[in-house]
Order: C-alpha cells, then sequence, then structure tokens
C-alpha cells in the first residue's frame, strides 16, 4: 500500500520563506525512503492543503500521513488543519488519512537553538 506524506506549512506572502519547506521535504524524502512528499500551506502560497492531498493521490497513494509543520499547538493546528482532513476524507472516502504530531516541544529543536545561539554568538565575536 503506498503512503505518502504532506508536510502542511503555514505559508508566507514571502516567496522564499515558503522555499524552505520544499527544502526541509527533500531531506525527509531521503531520510525516509517515501517516494511521495508533498508540501503544502494553510495560507499565503500554494498549493493550499487540498491541493496537496489531490497531488499524493495523483501519485497513487492510498494512505497519506498529514504532518503539521507548525511549531505550537494553536488554532491551525488544533481546528483548521483537522477541518481540512475531514474535508479530504470525504473527497477520498477510499484513502485512509491520518494527522500526525506538529513539531511541538522537542529536545532536537531545542539542540537547534543551542546550535543557533552558537553561531550567533561566533557571528557577532562574543566568544
Amino acid at each position: 500500500m503506498e503512503t505518502a506524506i504532506l508536510l502542511m506549512a503555514h505559508g508566507s506572502r514571502i516567496t522564499e520563506a515558503n522555499h524552505a519547506v520544499h527544502e526541509i521535504a527533500g531531506m525527509v524524502k531521503q531520510m525516509t525512503g517515501y517516494d511521495i512528499v508533498e508540501v503544502s500551506f494553510r495560507e499565503q502560497h500554494a498549493p493550499n492543503i487540498q491541493k496537496g492531498i489531490d497531488a499524493c493521490v495523483a501519485r497513487g497513494a492510498e494512505r497519506i500521513l498529514l504532518i503539521p509543520y507548525f511549531l505550537y499547538m494553536g488554532a491551525h493546528v488544533l481546528e483548521d488543519l483537522p477541518a481540512e482532513l475531514e474535508e479530504a476524507r470525504v473527497r477520498y472516502p477510499r484513502v485512509e488519512m491520518a494527522m500526525g504530531k506538529h513539531l511541538g516541544v522537542h529536545r532536537k529543536l531545542a539542540e537547534i537553538v543551542v546550535d543557533r545561539i552558537a553561531e550567533s554568538l561566533t557571528e557577532q565575536r562574543w566568544y
């Protein structure tokens, strides 16, 4: 059974800001080995989440794991993304879909912050 991963990001009016999610998707594809890894956006940029789901189905997905690429448990994660999932289930009743966890609080995120602190201290020469 073909499984797809759909990263769902907020989206920005600044096009370059949206490129980062595509880079992350490429890394996810390489690290996981899933053939179908797509990107979608809740606001401000295309493709929207329903179009992202359409892309997964068009590529042969029979299951889609929707991953919220969001740091916090806000209204999008609690309300909007589940509503998108329910809309997609109506449109594709034969495709299994599930919502994964948002990024949230994770030790690896703290490690990234520590790395960025070290980089910034070095750039400022605040050894």
